[in-house]
Order: C-alpha cells, then structure tokens, then sequence
C-alpha cells in the first residue's frame, strides 16, 4: 500500500544497514565492490544460515520469514517529496534500469516529460502498524481491510515490493487517486516490468488469489527475467506460479 511519508520510513532507518544513493546511478563511496559482486547471487546467506530467497511469499497467509531483517542489505533514495526510501539493493539496480527504458519510451508524451520516483519500498513491521492507525483514521476499516496488509504480512517488509509514482514536467502525481487517471503510462511501464525481472504483483482479476485489489504502481523484484516473464505471459499471481 502506498503512502508512507519520511516520519514513517525513518522508522525502518535503525533496523538495517543501508547503503545511502541520492538517485539512479549514484553508488555510496562506502560500498565495497566485492559486496556489489557477491549481490549478484539470488540468494544471501544470513547469520542463522538461512537464505534470503527472491522468490518469497509474503501474504495475508504467509508472514515474513525470520532472520529477514537482519540480513537485509538496502539502498537509500531520496524521492521528488523529499522522502527517504529504502530498497533491497540489487532490487534498487534493476529499478534504475527500468526507469531509464519506460521513460524512454515515454519521450513524447502529449501530456509532457514524465520522470518515474519510487513512493515506498521496505518498511518495517513497526512503520506497517503506523500505516493502518493512519489509514483506519483516515479512510475507515473496510479501506485499510482491503488495501493494507497486517504488520508482518506485508510484502513491503522484503524491500523487494516497490510502488512507483511519477512526475509530468516536473509535477508530481503522487496521490492514488491520480495515478489510475494515467492508464497509458501504467500500460507502458507493465510492458517493460519482466525485461528487468519485475512483476505487477496485484494484477486486475486477481484479487481473489492475492486478497488485494488492482494496484498498477506495485510492482515485484524477482531477479529473474525469465520467471517474470513466463508468470506475466500466463497471466498469473506469484501465488498461482509458487502452486500455493
């Protein structure tokens, strides 16, 4: 679900070590290049000796796994809004790839220059709470039942769930109910989503399997182009293509 503001996102900040960018391309002179090269397996062993599996399912049924948090790797950005995000890192590099070739393909667009920001990625369990107090005021029980995981059951605790906005000629278009006035821009970027091993994860006609309703802004990281592309052309939820 989207929506989570700086107060929000510097909750997570303490849980887990960061890697600070200020934008796509930009990498933290910190960084050591043999921790980017180890990135490059699908697969992180953590402390407990567990691994972190791109492939995860984290649902209404399927909470997230312990040991998680500690051995998230993230990267920081700073969006548009001003607000601090933080994504898995390898998750981060392939987003940066995909913003470069939909906004290519955007070039021309009748409405003006469009620029793709990241809204959220990871949070943690105590930023989820944060969210459905905040939503539950805002919106009501049935909106927060509908749209908004429980803490600990979110996608968004692995880092690799990213919801997008974007700007059009330097104008945010940040709010949901504006987002889905754009089904042009959508339809471009889910075009580009498996090339760059993503899929949308709450697909129109799924809310059934996934309990969530149709969301164009999120999407999945699944360090696989191939299996995002076979789970996109079938038309499938992650769910379906996991068999549970």
């Amino acid at each position: 679900m989207k929506k989570t503001r700086l107060l929000i996102m510097l909750l997570a900040a303490a849980m887990i070590f960061v890697l600070p960018l200020s934008g796509c391309g930009k990498q933290s002179e910190s960084e050591d290049p043999a921790d980017a090269a180890a990135e490059t397996e699908a697969e992180a062993e953590t402390e407990e000796g567990s691994v972190i599996d791109y492939m995860v399912l984290v649902n209404q049924k399927s909470p997230l796994p312990d040991g998680w948090e500690e051995a998230l790797e993230t990267t920081t950005v700073t969006n548009s809004v001003g607000d601090e995000v933080y994504v898995e890192s390898k998750a981060y590099e392939a987003y940066c790839k995909l913003k470069e070739a939909v906004e290519k393909d955007l070039e021309g667009y009748e409405k003006g220059e469009v620029r793709f920001e990241l809204d959220s990625a990871y949070r943690s369990v105590a930023a989820q709470q944060k969210i459905v107090d905040d939503f539950t005021e805002k919106y009501g029980e049935d909106y927060v039942k509908k749209y908004v995981a429980v803490p600990g059951y979110s996608e968004h605790h692995t880092g690799l769930a990213l919801d997008l906005y974007f700007t059009i000629d330097g104008k945010d278009v940040y709010e949901n109910e504006d987002l889905v006035q754009y089904p042009d821009i959508w339809e471009a970027v889910h075009a580009r989503l498996p090339e760059f091993g993503f899929i949308l994860r709450f697909p129109e006609e799924g809310e059934a399997i996934t309990g969530y309703a149709y969301e164009p802004w999120h999407i999945r990281y699944l360090d696989s182009p191939e299996i995002a592309k076979e789970i996109t052309d079938k038309g499938i939820t992650l769910e379906e293509y996991l068999g549970v």
